[in-house]
C-alpha cells in the first residue's frame, strides 16, 4: 500500500499495477475482498453497463458484499442472475449478497463516484442501522 491508500502488485518486470484503494476493502467473515476484482468481473456481463462494490454491515460476518448494477439501455436482470453468473468464476465468499439496480450513482462535484453514499443509502433501504453493533 502507498500513501496515496492505492493497493497495487508489482509483475516480474517492475511494473506496478493499481488493484483497489484499502478504504474501500470489504473484511467479509476475516477474508479481505477487494471490490474492483469483482467489478471487473461483473464488466464482462454483456448486459452490465456499469457496476460498484462495497460493503455493507452483517451481524454474522462483519460486512457483506453488495453491488450497484447499472444495465445497458434495453437490458433486464435480476439479483439471481447476478450471483448465478459470479459463482464458480469468482470466490464463493467474493458473490455480491446483495444487489441494487440503479440508474445512477452519487457523485461528487468532480464527477467521482461516492462509494459511501450508496453503502448509506443501501444501509436505510435494508434497515441495517444496528448491524455495526454486534450485542
Amino acid at each position: 500500500m502507498s500513501r496515496t491508500g492505492n493497493l497495487a502488485v508489482m509483475d516480474e518486470n517492475g511494473y506496478c499495477k493499481i488493484t483497489g484503494r484499502i478504504k474501500n476493502m470489504i473484511i467479509r467473515g476475516g477474508e479481505n475482498i477487494y471490490p474492483r476484482e469483482i467489478e471487473e468481473y461483473l464488466y464482462t456481463h454483456p448486459k452490465i453497463s456499469d457496476v460498484q462494490v462495497y460493503g455493507i454491515p452483517d451481524r454474522k460476518y462483519g460486512e457483506q458484499v453488495m453491488a450497484a448494477v447499472i444495465l445497458k439501455k434495453g437490458a433486464e436482470m435480476t439479483e439471481d442472475e447476478v450471483r448465478d453468473f459470479c459463482k464458480g468464476k469468482i470466490a464463493n465468499f467474493k458473490v455480491p449478497r446483495y444487489v441494487n439496480f440503479v440508474t445512477s450513482y452519487p457523485m461528487t462535484a468532480s464527477g467521482k463516484i461516492q462509494k459511501f453514499k450508496l453503502r448509506e443509502m443501501a444501509i436505510k433501504e435494508l434497515h441495517l442501522e444496528d448491524e455495526g453493533e454486534m450485542s
